[in-house]
């Protein structure tokens, strides 16, 4: 990873272990990821401060589209991804777009305009509800997924309004731009895309609020509605909760 090639380049004492808390699909963007490192310097030097490791990673970090917010010393027994109590997710919506060519030229990669026009938002949070709540969500999970417990707890899941950088000055009034938040301890590969596709289905008209719950009792990935997982671009890691 990049950040390991970056802490090796402080001149470690021995190699890096490193410990990155979500894993992100291609073309999935990250707000505010976290991870931990075990770093070592040589005998009778100081071991870095937060700051130096800030300075020193990014200064490595600097031709890749990553940087370090901050740093700080943990006990041994903290782990990034085990210890971390929820995550955040922020799915982008681009909604009025008759064609993809008329999304903005700042937002391309970082929204999904679904075809259709307007959708029908409280439909989607109709079905929303369904989801909330401790599922077996196996019909959200992709079919090459790790084999692990499809049993996951959806905490939150709030469809609003959302800023967009053009909207925010008046121009390309007749687009709306809206968020899919959704936060739960952990979740399965693709599983909040999916999420998001069928509950822009819903908006659309394709799949009615009660078709979500069905697909829940299905439990089963090859029920999951052909095409209708949304894109990787719209999808935000927005915060892990500790």
């Amino acid at each position: 990873s990049w950040l390991q090639e970056a802490a090796q380049k402080l001149k470690p004492s021995a190699p890096v272990k490193f410990h990155i808390s979500s894993r992100t699909d291609s073309g999935v963007h990250a707000l505010a990821n976290a991870a931990h490192l075990d770093i070592q310097r040589a005998p009778g030097k100081a071991a870095f401060t937060g700051h130096q490791l800030v300075q020193g990673l990014n200064h490595h970090l600097r031709p890749e589209p990553i940087r370090i917010l901050s740093a700080q010393r943990v006990p041994s027994t903290f782990h990034a991804r085990f210890c971390a109590l929820s995550r955040t997710y922020l799915y982008r919506l681009l909604l009025g777009c008759a064609h993809h060519s008329q999304v903005p030229v700042f937002e391309r990669d970082l929204c999904w305009a679904p075809a259709g026009g307007s959708l029908d938002v409280p439909a989607m949070r109709e079905a929303a509800r369904f989801l909330l709540g401790t599922h077996d969500f196996s019909t959200f999970r992709s079919l090459h997924s790790e084999q692990q417990s499809p049993v996951r707890t959806l905490l939150q899941l709030h469809i609003q309004p959302g800023p967009g950088l053009l909207a925010q000055h008046g121009q390309h009034r007749r687009l709306e731009f809206w968020e899919v938040e959704v936060k739960g301890r952990a979740f399965l590969y693709r599983q909040v895309r999916r999420m998001v596709g069928a509950l822009v289905a819903v908006g659309q008209g394709k799949l009615a609020p009660q078709d979500i719950q069905e697909l829940l009792e299905l439990k089963d990935a090859r029920a999951f509605p052909p095409h209708a997982m949304a894109p990787a671009q719209g999808l935000f890691l927005k915060s892990v909760e500790y």
